[in-house]
């Protein structure tokens, strides 16, 4: 390594740790909190039917969701330069267990707002492991391949959001949502359907707060397998002076958007699907064609690090923009199969874009990784604004119409794919 990239690493560890452990270690983590993610897309429609929501008001399960991310991010880049990656990473997810343990009062209680309160807490562990695990993966190899890596790394991460939305259809969609709808019931029996219901959610999240207690307590076992060096402390909202360099301020914006955009289309997907003129599915057919968005986002990921050692980030970002604004002007004005396809298909087109756009923001960065991450972090509150956006407007204009606003949300991304088309300066005239 170089003496720049010496500087960069250092924040994480004192020597070269590519081993295959560390490797799968952070594979692990991407694999685990993509797939609780993806599991709101199935949440989302059980919790309307339950409480009778409009989804405007049922899409403030991904605001909850999603705002812990602005809330937690640089306090847990805080904690990261404090005590280190591996203790940072347990202590997420012991936070991701005490989520999915709130799920239980939650569902005795039959309360919407308490659902929020887990996933919140949920999402607070998420973040803190997603904080950790982004900056890590970038750092196990050369600084010019961490599109590839990270894009790789990525790929697990669509893996989990890929199978747990099918076995979460399977667990939280079939049954009574598939017979009975809660507007038709008052009284008693509205709060046995409830309290029925909103069971079958608790158990779901109760099997995987047993897996990720376990989880924690391994990487806390292991907490010394990573010899690190801390990096200097200093204010945590001097981190948000990062957002003055142009490439990077322009890169958290597009990550605010892509998650938004992403969030939004992958929580309507299953309403979306149901609709008479687009395939009039059930609830469950419907939730189970969800990790074919996701599978697409999977595929794609390992295609695009091929892909991105070869041909400019940038420019395939742009590109690849460009496919989903394609594939959501026919969604909105065809019907049938092929506007349920070709919004399916757009998981396919985002796969490359987070780790992309991550990568190309926090190029040069050096022992300010971290830091960047924090903030990278922030701006996935993307997912809490824009899908309430989008949730509105499907209730003034349809759902089609809808897709309007994460069409507005790819513009942007297309736009930072071509100032980013060039390396950091900082970069060029490195060696892979």
């Amino acid at each position: 390594m170089t003496r720049t990239h010496r500087s960069q690493a250092s924040v994480a560890a004192s020597q070269t740790d590519y081993s295959p452990d560390l490797r799968i270690f952070v594979f692990a983590l991407f694999f685990i909190f993509g797939g609780i993610t993806s599991l709101n897309d199935v949440v989302i429609p059980k919790l309307k039917d339950l409480f009778t929501l409009s989804y405007a008001q049922v899409m403030l399960v991904q605001s909850a969701f999603f705002a812990a991310y602005f809330i937690v991010s640089l306090p847990a880049a805080a904690v990261l330069r404090r005590i280190g990656y591996m203790r940072t990473a347990s202590l997420g997810l012991l936070l991701m267990t005490v989520g999915c343990l709130l799920f239980v009062p939650a569902s005795r209680a039959g309360l919407f707002p308490l659902f929020l309160a887990a996933l919140f807490v949920l999402a607070a562990g998420i973040t803190t492991v997603q904080v950790v695990a982004n900056p890590l993966i970038s750092m196990l190899g050369p600084p010019l391949t961490a599109h590839s890596r990270l894009t790789f790394a990525q790929a697990f991460n669509s893996l989990g959001t890929t199978v747990f939305p099918y076995f979460g259809a399977m667990l939280i969609l079939s049954g009574a949502l598939a017979t009975q709808n809660a507007s038709q019931l008052t009284g008693e029996a509205l709060q046995a359907y409830r309290a029925a219901e909103s069971a079958v959610v608790s158990r779901t999240y109760l099997q995987l707060a047993g897996a990720l207690l376990v989880l924690s307590a391994l990487v806390w076992w292991r907490r010394h397998g990573l010899r690190e060096q801390p990096a200097p402390q200093q204010h945590i909202l001097r981190s948000f002076g990062l957002l003055r360099q142009r490439r990077f301020g322009f890169g958290a914006l597009s990550i605010f958007l892509y998650v938004g955009g992403e969030v939004a289309i992958g929580s309507l997907i299953v309403n979306y699907l149901m609709q008479s003129s687009v395939m009039g599915l059930d609830p469950r057919t419907a939730g189970e064609h969800v990790p074919l968005y996701w599978g697409g986002a999977m595929v794609g990921r390992f295609i695009g690090a091929w892909l991105l050692q070869r041909v400019s980030p940038g420019k395939l970002l742009a590109t690849v923009s460009c496919l989903v604004l394609l594939m959501l002007l026919l969604s909105a004005n065809t019907s049938g199969a092929l506007s349920g396809w070709a919004l399916l298909s757009i998981g396919l087109f985002n796969s490359i874009m987070f780790p992309t756009i991550f990568s190309l923001a926090c190029e040069g960065l050096g022992h300010r990784a971290a830091e960047g991450s924090g903030i990278i972090c922030v701006a996935i509150v993307g997912g809490a604004i824009v899908p309430l956006l989008t949730g509105y407007a499907a209730d003034q204009i349809g759902l089609k119409g809808a897709l309007l606003v994460p069409a507005l949300c790819y513009v942007g991304i297309c736009s930072f794919g071509w100032m980013a088309r060039e390396p950091h300066p900082a970069l060029r005239g490195h060696a892979h």
